[in-house]
């Protein structure tokens, strides 16, 4: 799934092309594309037209389009396959489109959701006062936000009792961080990812922050990462950081630290890559 970085490429080229305009028509050409909208297909696109797009919005790997001129916003579930590209009207359909929205402006574009493997989809909800929409109220903050506490986050890190591949990946602790980024930034850290949670001290969490939000700034810089076709900006563009990975998929290759070979051991119907060397296990206590 996108992480953090993809989620942030895809809102600024929404922010640039689809931020400010006015829906002219909604077209919804697979139900399960607005499953999560409980009224269902017809009742999103009879209450989304007519509405202006405000600022593009992401926590995390959450992306929200607001309402300029209602208190709801259209929550965009990327899933495993999902794109949001901005398409000129005489484009041909893409082979997955699932919802086409058509602006009143003379601009010659439209928004497309493309979805090969339909997990994703768009729906429409009320917003809390802090402007999120309500089923994401409980995700955290990511380290990329200015308002992220950071000596909150060890805290809570030392509270959970847990180890710290499973902190970086629980959305209500810290945001935004998924597989890669988590295997990433650890190999950055030389911490194992099963290195206990209660053993962090604040200058080893602040640590780990700054190569979780260097990791995730660099791959901002080169648009993110992408394995394959299905992850792209608005554009239609794939991003480039998988070339400059240190441990997620890099199997029995060098690490570029030390020279052993990376080693990736099944972790919670996942992939762990790690660094035996660099990285090594917490000790076991007898």
């Amino acid at each position: 799934m996108p992480e953090l970085p993809e989620v942030e490429v895809v809102r600024r080229g929404l922010e640039r092309w689809v931020s400010g305009r006015v829906v002219a028509d909604v077209q919804v050409l697979h139900p399960r594309a607005v499953r999560r909208h409980v009224a269902g297909d017809a009742d999103f696109g009879d209450r989304l037209t007519g509405h202006r797009i405000g600022l593009a919005q992401r926590r995390g790997k959450y992306l929200w389009l607001p309402l300029a001129d209602s208190a709801q916003s259209v929550l965009a579930h990327l899933g495993m396959s999902g794109q949001l590209l901005v398409q000129p009207h005489e484009a041909p359909d893409e082979k997955h489109l699932r919802i086409r929205v058509r602006f009143a402006d003379a601009q010659g574009t439209e928004l497309r959701f493309v979805d090969q493997r339909t997990f994703g989809g768009l729906s429409l909800h009320d917003n809390t006062p802090d402007g999120l929409p309500d089923v994401i109220a409980h995700i955290a903050r990511d380290p990329l936000d200015d308002a992220f506490d950071d000596d909150a986050f060890h805290s809570a890190l030392r509270r959970r009792r847990t180890t710290i591949k499973r902190a970086l990946l629980d959305q209500s602790l810290i945001s935004g961080v998924g597989n890669i980024y988590a295997d990433e930034a650890l190999w950055r850290s030389k911490l194992h990812y099963e290195r206990p949670t209660g053993t962090f001290t604040r200058p080893r969490t602040a640590e780990l922050l700054g190569h979780v939000r260097d990791v995730m700034n660099a791959a901002l810089a080169v648009g993110g990462t992408s394995f394959d076709s299905l992850y792209v900006n608005v554009n239609g563009e794939s991003g480039y950081f998988d070339r400059s990975l240190d441990a997620y998929g890099r199997e029995n290759e060098p690490c570029r630290r030390c020279g052993a070979a990376i080693r990736r051991r099944p972790w919670m119907n996942r992939s762990s890559y790690f660094c035996p060397r660099c990285q090594r296990p917490p000790r076991v206590a007898s």
